[in-house]
């Protein structure tokens, strides 16, 4: 029913009448606008679309043609670092087929912009944004936390280290999804954050405890199960089971300014010119998208003003580290120390 709503709100009958772009710029530092603040999208796009959360993010792309019916929008999808090293390889055999990336991890964002294909946003834009995630090149869309979900059952909150290195050192049985590709990033932060030898350390030290699993709603799932003690996954999977099974036994712990509680985010860039890519990117950060996708996806809403979803702690009661998120592009070197390690 909530999709729905959304779906209807957003693709009410007509062209947008809304205020001209200059008003709606005005209104940018007061939190999220409506789309009925925006201006009509008219003309050709394509989009590159990292694959993920179900299709919640196809709903929105169907919304806005239904918005704009002058918007000619074709996407291309794909899996996200796959689609960045493909605008890469386009690049440098001097070709541009696509107009904006939209990605579900910033690691691939950073792939990209790190070679300077990203244009420019403008600062209007960018300061609709919490603070922390104002990017001169692109834009966040939605959060997720590195969480470390628990069965209540099984272990309490304090048996958790609040030290995601301290886990090796523990008697948890624990389940992980090292193939995902959040899990990947989350152990990018960690090298960048702790060094390679350390998360080389960390990662030996886990491998004689954890279970692996497909993915990380798996992982969720497992804990649920009560299969291991704790998990880590991203905050959504805990709050999407939840949602449809209020008893389930599993609950959220974090760690402490370290990688175990990193916030990374899905983002978009504009690869292309002109004011229609820009105003394009405006449209999910309206009030409409951003409560849509914390209200369905348990995603973050990374424009202010707009509420956190159910079940989502306080953002001011979590540390996490401060990182810029693009230098998650440093992927290769993770891998292969996964590989060494005998985790991939």
């Amino acid at each position: 029913m909530q999709r729905r709503r959304f779906i209807q709100a957003l693709a009410a009958a007509g062209a947008l009448a809304g205020l001209p772009l200059g008003a709606a710029r005005s209104l940018a530092a007061s939190g999220a606008l409506s789309v009925e603040d925006l201006p009509a999208l008219e003309g050709d796009l394509t989009l590159y679309l990292g694959r993920g959360e179900g299709g919640l993010y196809e709903n929105v792309l169907q919304a806005i043609r239904d918005r704009n019916p002058k918007l000619n929008l074709s996407v291309r999808r794909g899996p996200t670092a796959a689609l960045a090293n493909t605008i890469v390889a386009e690049a440098q055999a001097g070709v541009r087929r696509s107009d904006l990336f939209w990605a579900v991890d910033s690691g691939a964002v950073g792939l990209v912009t790190d070679e300077g294909l990203a244009r420019p946003l403008p600062k209007d834009l960018t300061g609709q944004l919490k603070d922390g995630f104002q990017y001169p090149n692109w834009s966040p869309v939605t959060g997720r936390i590195r969480t470390l979900p628990y069965n209540p059952d099984r272990v309490s909150a304090k048996q958790i280290p609040s030290d995601i290195m301290a886990l090796p050192d523990t008697d948890l049985a624990i389940g992980w999804a090292p193939a995902y590709a959040s899990f990947q990033s989350f152990v990018t932060a960690m090298r960048l954050l702790e060094g390679d030898k350390a998360t080389r350390n960390w990662l030996r030290g886990m491998k004689k405890r954890a279970k692996s699993y497909a993915g990380e709603l798996g992982v969720v799932m497992a804990v649920e199960r009560g299969e291991v003690d704790m998990g880590f996954a991203n905050h959504y999977y805990t709050l999407r089971l939840k949602s449809g099974k209020p008893d389930a036994r599993v609950e959220l712990a974090f760690s402490k300014d370290d990688a175990g509680c990193l916030v990374n985010a899905s983002g978009i860039l504009a690869l292309s010119d002109g004011e229609l890519p820009i105003n394009f990117i405006r449209y999910l950060l309206t009030r409409e998208v951003q409560s849509y996708l914390a209200s369905e996806a348990y995603e973050i809403p990374l424009v202010n003003g707009v509420a956190l979803p159910a079940g989502l702690p306080a953002l001011s009661t979590i540390s996490p580290p401060d990182m810029d998120l693009t230098r998650l592009a440093d992927l290769r070197p993770t891998l292969n120390l996964m590989r060494d390690v005998g985790v991939l």
